[in-house]
């Protein structure tokens, strides 16, 4: 099954047993979004990647530079560990892992969620890689891909019991796109998959194909 048709389901999911009072909240924002981003204001192949000293989730310090002196990185920014989306990605992701390290390339997550809650993320899923936490969104405004909550989603997030104020530590309602980019060793972009729905993420083959095509 492709991480798509997982993602697709999911979202029928929850379009067919959720309330009305979630269901056109999320629709009506989702479809907002989608209409006012601009992704020219968002990185692009052939940028430099700026550089990261962001914490892990066992509290330790990762350095961009020092992954990149060990090969290409592939960057995805995720969510949240509330997000249904961002599981499964994740949880598809780590099943490639040893593939992506064959290669030489390190895989990287990045939420602006607390170090304790990118925590909880890598012991539910057993995740062998590093994930990492953007406080305040700092470094994904830096690469233009924040996706600020209307007002009309926080009813949303409390009928979930889900309270971002707790999972990133501020009240701002902010999280990034669900980007992917593949970085090569120098530094500079080299493949970027940015989509303002945020159902939508990079199938692990295409990842793949990208980075088979690194030394071309």
């Amino acid at each position: 099954m492709s991480l798509a048709t997982e993602l697709n389901a999911k979202f029928a999911e929850f379009h067919a047993n959720a309330p009305a009072e979630l269901k056109e909240p999320v629709k009506k924002s989702m479809s907002d979004f989608i209409a006012s981003y601009n992704l020219d204001d968002a990185i692009k192949v052939g940028d430099k990647l700026p550089e990261f000293h962001l914490q892990g989730a066992s509290g330790d310090m990762v350095d961009s530079k020092q992954l990149l002196a060990n090969g290409p990185i592939l960057v995805t920014f995720y969510r949240g560990n509330w997000c249904p989306y961002c599981n499964i990605t994740l949880r598809t992701y780590q099943q490639h892992l040893d593939t992506f390290k064959a290669k030489g390339v390190t895989f990287v997550a990045i939420s602006p969620e607390l170090p304790d809650q990118t925590l909880t993320m890598t012991e539910k899923h057993e995740l062998k890689f590093p994930v990492l936490t953007d406080v305040g969104n700092k470094f994904a405004k830096k690469l233009g891909i924040l996706c600020p909550q209307p007002d009309e989603m926080r009813p949303v997030y409390s009928a979930v019991n889900v309270d971002l104020k707790a999972h990133n530590g501020d009240d701002t309602y902010v999280v990034p796109l669900p980007a992917f980019l593949l970085v090569d060793q120098s530094g500079v972009v080299r493949n970027a998959f940015i989509d303002p729905n945020f159902t939508h993420r990079l199938e692990p083959t295409t990842a793949l194909e990208w980075i088979s095509a690194l030394d071309n």
